[in-house]
């Protein structure tokens, strides 16, 4: 593996989580470009433009949505 400080987990988890929920959004939207062939020119051009937009998103807002769910939530009881 990469060997990355588990510190720096929360900036894995925000490229790797923002990588795969782009590039299925941006393949669904470049559906209709199928008939034409220009499918995955289309959709790497979404998806790069998406991921570009998307990283400093996931990366700011998932520390309060993190806080945000534990206020909503409670521990399980057993």
């Amino acid at each position: 593996m990469l060997g990355i400080p588990r510190r720096f987990s929360h900036f894995v988890y925000a490229v790797l989580q923002s990588g795969i929920t782009t590039a299925v959004a941006s393949m669904v939207a470049s559906v209709p470009f199928l008939g034409e062939g220009t499918f995955v020119e289309h959709w790497l051009g979404a998806w790069l433009v998406s991921w570009m937009v998307m990283l400093p998103v996931v990366l700011f807002a998932a520390p309060m949505l993190r806080r945000l769910t534990l206020a909503l939530t409670t521990e399980d009881r057993i």
